[in-house]
């Protein structure tokens, strides 16, 4: 089943635009109520589903990983008020979509292998969604907003009720200024007793939505947020080090985590490392190196790819951490961009690291 939809995949991802275009025509007329979900200008989210939809099929056999993400994603979706036959609408649009562009190669048994995969994943994401007492969104209110570069922003939300999530954790997010365009954002601060929220966000090329953050956000903005996701957390009883690699804004995590610890007087050992291309990427290192300074458990590692900065190493994460060697005994928490988590998880297993050592969140239907 894995075989067929890879390498079927593999035949119609160069023309995944047509394919996408194909994808949503079809599920506006088999659902056309199912419109109102997706942006207003769909060519913001055109290619996103159809390639989250794959990349999951692919991963049937690896349910490991697979039920975990969307166990997560399922609860995720009720934000969307979906239902069972808009998941059926989407399983049959995905289906028509693959059989039109395969054409002969499209047989009875790459179908099944698709249906069975698709089925697999609507019914984890459902029961999921099921299964949660709690709210399908919460609303809150921006009460700071200010520019730390050009293209980074801090904001500091304030929810109507307090969001139950852990450090580490991630949020679906919806601003006015993009409505029914959601993304992605993790706190950079653990919960707080007054509730507010602190969010790095990063204005990156092609972003809609981050770009709309960082330029238009103005105080007293209402934002939605879907349910508290993620994995990443410290294990303070474990007798385990920490490693922490964070590349740009995925620092925001990684510093909610930090910020708890350091509540209490005695953790395990964390080295942070903390990477940009240029040294004005570290946006937070200053604060970071204060931390540090009264928390003897912690320790900042910058690294910059260009350039040069005082206490700090050279080249990209990937190189810096694994000059240390493999890091035995450690657990490791990697947060940044796709690109760069695969380079350096790639280049950890290289160097010894094992796979259970390694911690991270994927923003696949981001």
């Amino acid at each position: 089943m894995v075989r067929l939809i890879k390498e079927t995949w593999a035949e119609v991802e160069p023309d995944v635009a047509e394919l996408s275009a194909t994808f949503y025509d079809l599920l506006f007329r088999i659902s056309p109520d199912i419109r109102e979900m997706f942006p207003i200008n769909i060519e913001a989210h055109r290619g996103k589903l159809v390639r989250g939809i794959a990349h999951v099929a692919q991963m049937v056999d690896r349910p490991d990983d697979l039920v975990p993400y969307l166990n997560q994603l399922g609860r995720d979706y009720r934000k969307h008020h979906v239902r069972s036959r808009h998941y059926e609408a989407i399983g049959t649009a995905m289906l028509g979509a693959l059989r039109h562009h395969l054409g002969s190669r499209w047989t009875e048994q790459v179908e099944h292998a698709w249906a069975e995969a698709y089925t697999v994943v609507a019914r984890s994401m459902q029961e999921a969604a099921d299964a949660d007492p709690s709210p399908a969104s919460l609303t809150g209110t921006v009460i700071d907003h200010r520019r730390l570069t050009w293209d980074l922003a801090l904001v500091r939300v304030q929810p109507e009720t307090p969001i139950n999530y852990r450090a580490g954790q991630y949020m679906s997010v919806e601003v006015p200024q993009r409505p029914r365009l959601w993304r992605y954002l993790s706190p950079a601060n653990a919960p707080r007793k007054d509730g507010v929220i602190e969010f790095h966000v990063h204005a990156v090329e092609g972003g809609w939505v981050s770009r709309a953050i960082v330029s238009h956000t103005q105080l007293g903005d209402v934002w939605r947020f879907g349910p508290p996701l993620g994995r990443l957390s410290v294990d303070r009883d474990s007798g385990r080090d920490v490693l922490m690699i964070a590349g740009g804004t995925g620092l925001a995590p990684l510093r909610a985590l930090v910020d708890e610890l350091s509540q209490w007087g005695k953790n395990p050992n964390v080295h942070l490392f903390y990477g940009g291309r240029t040294a004005e990427d570290l946006y937070d290192l200053d604060d970071l190196r204060a931390l540090a300074a009264t928390n003897p458990w912690l320790g900042i590692v910058p690294t910059v790819e260009d350039g040069s900065l005082p206490g700090a190493e050279r080249g990209t994460l990937a190189e810096a951490v694994t000059r240390h060697g493999a890091w035995p005994g450690h657990d490791v928490l990697v947060s940044g961009s796709p690109q760069m988590i695969k380079a350096t998880i790639s280049r950890m297993l290289v160097a010894g690291t094992t796979l259970d050592q390694i911690a991270y969140d994927p923003f696949t239907l981001n």
